[in-house]
Parts: C-alpha cells; structure tokens; sequence
C-alpha cells in the first residue's frame, strides 16, 4: 500500500476555507485543537477571521484566533489558529450558504496556490467546497482537480491532474472523474490510460518513497468483459495500453475484475489500483477506509490534499463534524512536501 516514508515539511500548509457554511471551519478548529496531542504539522486558514470566531463560538470551541500573515503563521501556531485574509469576507451560517460563500472559496483556493509557489507554504490543503454553490456563482471548473490545474498552469501549458484517493489501507485512481458515466465511456482511450498511469508511477516513486511501484488495472465491463463476451474495450483500449506501460517497465497488471480487486488478500499485491471511472474507485476506498481517506491530487507542480469527504450543510456548527480525514490530509501532505523537497 502507497505510504509516505519521508520527514515532514517545515513549512506550514496553506488550508483554503472551502464553502464557509460547511464542516470547513468546524474540522480545522478541531483539528488545532488536537495539534499537540497528534503532533500535526503547523497550518494556517485563508479566510474570513470574523467567520472563523462565529463558527468557534457556535461550537463552544476554547480556540484562540490570530489573523496573521502567511509569513507568520508558522510562529503563531502553537498559541493560536493562524487565519491568513484573502480579502473576501463570508457571512455564511452554518448549513445555509450566501452570495459570499463562493468569492470567499475561490479567493481562499487561488491564494494558497499562489502561497505555495511562492515558497510561504509547503503544501495546499483544501477544505470541502460546494459545486453547487460555485455553479451557481458562474464556476466553470468539474471540482477542485480541474481548477488546480487551471491555477498550477505554466507558459500556457495545463498539467494533467490525475485524482488519488489514499489511506493506508488502500490506494485509488479513477481515468475519468468528474463526468457521468454515459460520458466516462465516451473519454476513455488508450493514451488517458498511459498518460494517468505514467503519473501514477512517477509520483508514488517520487512522493511515496516507494522504490517500485506496484499498480493493478481494472477492466471496464462486469468480469473485465469476459474475453469480449461482455464487452470488448479490455481487448481493444485497456490490454494494448497495459502493453505500452509493460515496456516501459511499469509492474501493472491487468485488465483486472473490479469486483475482486478490493478485498484484503487482493489489496496487499499492489500499492495503487487503476479504476476506469469514478464510482467503480471510489465506492471501494469510501467502504474500507471512509473516515481517514485523503484526496490528493497528482500531476501538480505543487502537493495537494484534502478530506475525502463533502460540506454536510446538515451537522455543520454542531460539534458532530469529524476531524479525521482532515487531519490524515494535513499529515500527508506534510510528508509530500518534504519528499518532493
């Protein structure tokens, strides 16, 4: 299984808000809150600190907020939550979004990446946000990969990003993500395959400190189509692409049965599964690891990180939010910015 083998970062992670009427500010509260009892790397919030102290005082949080600079979160983390402005207020309540909620999110998104190319942060840690509440703002962007991409641009060329979904129990990576399924079907192609895996591979080398990686491929069609009885593009799209990567020296194997990839005895011969679309990745990692998973987002020239989970609009501001997969997202990214250090 994919694990980071590398010392943490020294430099504190950017944190975006995500939607402010979100869990966001719930878990990072909660989670400076455990930051010496777990060791957690310093971090600081781009944000709205007026937003920041309402949400502390709805949770009945002992939390101390300082609105510092990027450049003095780092010092300020041990006594109080470091909030870095964006210039955006968010006036949002809990669970109940406004027309600040997506200028704040997109703000506190573009800020980090600037912060960490910049060299004031290690790592950019996202937040949950809202499509729905972006859409609605004119946000062009599938999600957040999409538009890391856009911001990570250079001399006009976008990276490839490519979604993992990681734990310490099992790995994931969808080829198509945030698209339906009628139309997952329609980009699949061979040079996806190649281009996703070539990333794969690079960065669990790269950024996991594993040596050799190991990647399993999963078919499309139920029993990976049978042997074209139940659908030919094992045969016509994956199997050549498989080729490709062989030759290249990828350890792949493939094109696998998706439905006995996943159980504890198949999960331990490869350190990354290969999904063709997203549910067919994502359902396995939300089962056996829905608590702690971390999305990360590959293909960057910066690390990226965040809880694999939404906003639940339903329990924010009730203290019922669990800080774990962000707490396991700022760990991970901590360990990649050191590696890719």
């Amino acid at each position: 299984m994919a694990r980071s083998v590398t010392q943490p970062s020294t430099r504190p992670l950017a944190l975006t808000l995500g939607e402010a009427a979100g869990i966001g500010p719930d878990i990072t509260i909660a989670a400076w809150l455990r930051r010496r009892e777990l060791d957690l790397p310093a971090f600081y919030l781009l944000g709205d600190e007026a937003l920041v102290t309402r949400r502390a005082k709805a949770l009945g949080a002992d939390v101390k907020i300082a609105g510092v600079s990027a450049d003095d979160a780092e010092a300020a983390f041990a006594d109080a939550l470091p909030v870095v402005a964006t210039g955006e207020r968010a006036t949002a309540g809990p669970g109940k979004p406004d027309g600040t909620s997506a200028p704040a999110a997109l703000a506190s998104i573009r800020q980090a990446v600037a912060d960490v190319r910049a060299g004031r942060a290690g790592a950019v840690v996202t937040n949950p946000i809202a499509k729905s509440v972006l859409y609605r703002a004119g946000f062009r962007h599938p999600g957040h990969t999409e538009f890391l991409a856009e911001l990570a641009a250079q001399d006009g060329h976008v990276p490839q990003p490519v979604m993992m979904l990681w734990s310490p129990r099992l790995a994931v990576v969808p080829v198509t993500i945030h698209v339906s399924l009628r139309d997952a079907l329609a980009e699949l192609s061979g040079e996806l395959i190649i281009s996703t895996v070539r990333i794969v591979a690079a960065e669990l080398k790269s950024r996991f400190g594993i040596a050799a990686p190991r990647i399993a491929i999963s078919g499309l069609n139920p029993h990976a189509g049978e042997e074209g009885s139940l659908g030919h593009e094992e045969q016509t799209i994956i199997s050549p692409a498989i080729k490709v990567l062989r030759n290249e020296g990828i350890d792949i194997k493939g094109p696998l049965p998706a439905d006995t990839m996943f159980h504890e005895a198949a999960r331990a011969a490869y350190d990354c599964a290969v999904c063709m679309y997203h549910d067919q990745a994502l359902i396995p990692i939300k089962t056996v690891a829905f608590d702690d998973a971390v999305n990360v987002t590959l293909g960057l020239p910066f690390v990226r990180t965040s809880p694999d989970h939404g906003t639940a609009f339903d329990i924010a501001g009730t203290g019922k939010a669990n800080p774990a997969s962000l707490i396991a997202a700022l760990k991970l990214a901590s360990r990649m910015a050191a590696a890719r250090s």
